[in-house]
């Protein structure tokens, strides 16, 4: 149990951090000692972890679900993290080759921030991932409109 409590406190501090300490405390109501508890790891606070709600609350002002996302790590299951924003409501094979083009621009530009060190962070193979399924998704858009388009 340990490992794992370790695990989703060392995630609640990275959701914590990401939203910010104030802008936490004024979503969840919550003190800055009282979120605090939740992610330190010192003994008197072993049995302390942040309740669902504040989560979920703090995930929709986040960058990334923190939280979830370790949930969904220790239980096997990969989320796919969806934030598409098309070109257009209407859209074709054309539009669907510039959106492809964009989000490979994207992806490559990531990879370049990412490996620039020599080093691919956990955080950067997160959004690298972000990135790859976006283009995914893209591809499957652009294959359904050529179905289309070929009767």
């Amino acid at each position: 149990m340990a490992g794992i409590a370790g695990y989703l406190k060392k995630h609640t501090e990275a959701l914590v951090k990401d939203v910010g300490i104030e802008a936490a405390c004024r979503l969840t109501g919550k003190s800055k000692a009282t979120l605090g508890r939740y992610y330190s790891d010192s003994p008197e606070h072993a049995d302390r972890f942040i309740p669902v709600d504040a989560v979920a609350m703090l995930e929709e002002a986040a960058s990334y679900p923190h939280v979830t996302s370790a949930l969904a790590d220790m239980k096997g299951i990969a989320l796919s993290y969806d934030e598409r924003r098309p070109n257009s409501e209407k859209g074709g094979v054309n539009s669907d080759v510039i959106a492809l083009s964009q989000r490979f621009a994207m992806l490559m530009a990531e990879y370049n921030q990412s490996i620039e060190d020599g080093i691919i962070t956990i955080n950067e193979a997160k959004r690298l991932l972000k990135e790859t399924l976006a283009l995914q998704h893209v591809l499957i858009e652009m294959k359904l409109h050529l179905e289309e388009e070929s009767g």
